[in-house]
């Protein structure tokens, strides 16, 4: 019983998972690479790049399988955005046994890499690195309660010196319908997609990298959803009260104006100042979860406001929503800000909850990264970089619906497949000879 019995469970239900979205692969060919490839992400291991996987895999047959792995996910014309239908109709239902999918967290991810010739790499800003690098950039889209999330979107940012070079697009296959888009422009197509596929939410979270974008949250407000997304202190807001002057009276010469307007003594503020002069009984002390070691907490103050934009281009005000700012107590001044069109009603501290629930999407990054090799991949190509994130995410798909069959204090992956014994002598390319 005990370890023995829980090992021989789990290995069953990776086989049914695999089974079913086996289904949607195209080739029964597929079946064993793609089981293949998803236990090799799962296997403990340092690189979870194609050689390494196929050594862990099946060590009797190690060139053999490398050379089906990378056809699988090189080469093998699959859809990458089937298989993610199929993990998400797997595995969203068992999220949603802890309660009903709460918001859709759009975010973006980087790989640092070396050279200029994997598809779509360029010197921009990395998170992971926190500055200007050479890498890849990622933007995804996540499904989550308080209980665990999902990516369920995922695709490249092609940046303007890939997407505009023939060339280089030929040689990394990159598909004639992919031109330049904006990582916010990415991000909203990818919410009408799953919106489209019948994905209910109660809110869009983003951070400030796409929240400044005015454009992004109009077109939020289009596809039918709430927001609450991050901002710079310097967005330009019009404080509780007040608002654009009406449009200029006619004087009966030349075209009547319908464009509301600011002039010199009435003119919006950043929200950074709006924050500054809040009265001090404007904020309140937030507990929104608990951390690794201590309750995670801030003050926080909520302002009726409206964006102000560029709107002297519009002939009516934006409507009002929330300004969430946070300002920890041990800083000399607020340190976030956030809009959201959440309901007027709403409270603080359920405000606050909501907005700190985008932290499920670094989760997400930390485990595909550092558990599941997101960033291992060592191919070129369009296709296969993102079947690899696709593989990843039907690997993470399964760690999910397995947290609750793996006690806490358990090893994570043994209890999830067997992993085969590596022959003697075998070595990958590249590493030293130990002889």
């Amino acid at each position: 019983m005990g370890l023995e019995c829980k090992s021989r469970g789990s290995e069953s239900r990776f086989g049914a998972y695999v089974e079913a979205i086996t289904s949607v692969l195209g080739h029964a060919d597929r079946a064993a690479p793609f089981r293949s490839y998803c236990a090799g992400l799962l296997l403990p291991g340092d690189r979870k790049s194609v050689e390494p996987m196929a050594a862990r895999v099946e060590p009797g047959r190690v060139q053999a399988a490398h050379q089906s792995l990378h056809h699988f996910v090189a080469k093998a014309d699959w859809s990458e955005d089937t298989v993610l239908a199929a993990v998400r109709t797997r595995v969203l239902p068992i999220i949603e046994r802890r309660g009903p999918i709460r918001a859709l967290i759009v975010d973006d991810t980087s790989m640092p890499k070396k050279g200029k010739h994997s598809v779509g790499v360029a010197r921009q800003y990395s998170g992971q690195l926190g500055k200007q690098d050479n890498c890849q950039v990622a933007v995804s889209l996540s499904a989550a309660n308080d209980h665990a999330s999902l990516p369920i979107a995922y695709r490249l940012y092609l940046p303007h010196e890939w997407s505009d070079d023939p060339a280089r697009r030929a040689k990394a296959g990159v598909p004639d319908d992919i031109v330049f888009q904006t990582k916010p422009q990415i991000a909203l197509d990818q919410l009408r997609a799953v919106r489209a596929a019948g994905i209910e939410a109660d809110v869009v979270l983003a951070d400030a990298g796409y929240g400044n974008d005015t454009d992004f949250r109009d077109s939020i407000a289009e596809i039918g959803l709430p927001y609450a997304v991050g901002i710079q202190s310097s967005t330009s807001l019009w404080p509780p009260g007040v608002q654009p002057l009406p449009p200029k009276p006619w004087s009966g010469r030349g075209r009547p104006t319908s464009a509301i307007r600011r002039d010199g003594a009435h003119q919006p503020i950043s929200a950074k100042q709006m924050a500054l002069e809040l009265p001090k009984k404007a904020w309140r002390r937030v507990t929104w979860r608990e951390g690794t070691n201590i309750k995670l907490a801030a003050r926080f103050a909520t302002v009726r406001v409206r964006p102000a934009h560029r709107d002297y281009k519009r002939s009516t005000p934006r409507p009002e929503e929330w300004c969430l700012i946070e300002w920890p107590t041990d800083e000399p001044e607020p340190t976030k800000y956030f809009l959201s069109t959440l309901p007027a009603n709403i409270s603080r501290r359920a405000l606050v909850n909501t907005t700190k629930l985008r932290w499920r999407i670094e989760r997400d990054y930390q485990d595909l990264k550092q558990e599941l090799g997101l960033g291992h991949y060592e191919g070129r190509g369009w296709r296969g970089f993102h079947h690899h994130a696709t593989l990843c995410i039907a690997a993470y798909g399964f760690l999910i619906s397995e947290r609750e069959a793996i006690p806490p204090s358990g090893p994570r992956h043994t209890l999830l497949v067997e992993e085969p014994r590596v022959s003697d002598g075998y070595r990958p390319r590249g590493s030293p000879d130990q002889t």
